[in-house]
């Protein structure tokens, strides 16, 4: 018999970093459809059999429960009030499939968070996101501090845009400022209810062309999605639209460029 003592097991390989899961949708300004795409992505990638977590980050302006006609018990306001934890208030959209941890709309204290909390906040997302495949966070539109601190510590950050100018200006700022501070973040664009490839493409075309004339660098194109009328019928409705119109055009790009994450 040998006396010699047996192998170690092999060592078990390091987790991902959670903060690699997690997936932020920002927009410079409001009304182009981030909230709508944030929800849609998050359940085309848990029909995808990722399992997600949509966080409503729109600090005083949430609606994601509203365009889901959800009425959860807890919100994001019970854990930054110190009455729940983050995890406590995640609510089940049983026909989705993906959980979601719903804002408090019209709460301007929520928006005006000091910056030692909103570290928190972060702090507790990268922990719950080690429980998921997914997890996307739907920022404010714009471009102010908490906006921007909850952009960075992500894995991507995925910038909606349409084709108006005012659209494409902001977007830019959201980019130079971010940039500034955080180089390393990871910005990809989505051209939202675009009139098909090609104008889509060239509405993406005019923003790198300004990031490449004036930041020097460009972000990647991580999909167009094309106008399509059942998306207001979704919204409407208060349902998503892969429930309501699965076979939308709007609905197989989104799913597309989930399979792209």
């Amino acid at each position: 018999m040998s006396n010699q003592s047996p192998p170690p097991p092999p060592s078990r390989p390091a987790a991902a970093d959670p903060r690699a899961r997690i997936i932020a949708v920002a927009s410079g300004k409001g009304g182009v459809g981030k909230t709508w795409f944030a929800v849609t992505l998050s359940h085309a990638l848990a029909r995808a059999g990722r399992k997600t977590l949509l966080f409503d980050g729109d600090l005083g302006l949430a609606n994601v429960d509203i365009q889901l006609g959800l009425m959860p018990k807890r919100d994001l306001s019970t854990a930054l009030d110190g009455k729940g934890t983050l995890k406590s208030c995640i609510t089940r959209h049983q026909e989705a499939g993906f959980d979601i941890i719903a804002g408090r709309s019209g709460s301007g204290s929520l928006a005006s968070l000091p910056a030692p909390r909103i570290e928190r906040l972060q702090k507790d997302l990268i922990a719950l996101a080690a429980d998921y495949d997914r997890v996307v966070i739907d920022l404010g539109a714009g471009v102010d501090r908490t906006v921007r601190q909850l952009a960075t510590r992500t894995g991507r950050v995925l910038l909606v845009v349409n084709e108006e100018p005012t659209s494409l200006t902001d977007a830019y700022a959201f980019m130079k400022l971010l940039w500034a501070k955080h180089p390393d973040t990871d910005i990809r664009i989505v051209v939202n209810a675009a009139e098909g490839e090609v104008k889509g493409r060239k509405t993406y075309e005019t923003l790198a062309k300004a990031c490449r004339n004036f930041l020097k660098r460009e972000p990647e194109l991580a999909g167009i999605v094309r106008r399509d009328t059942r998306v207001r019928e979704a919204i409407r409705n208060q349902m998503s639209l892969l429930s309501r119109s699965p076979g939308s055009d709007a609905g197989a790009d989104v799913e597309r460029i989930a399979g792209t994450l």
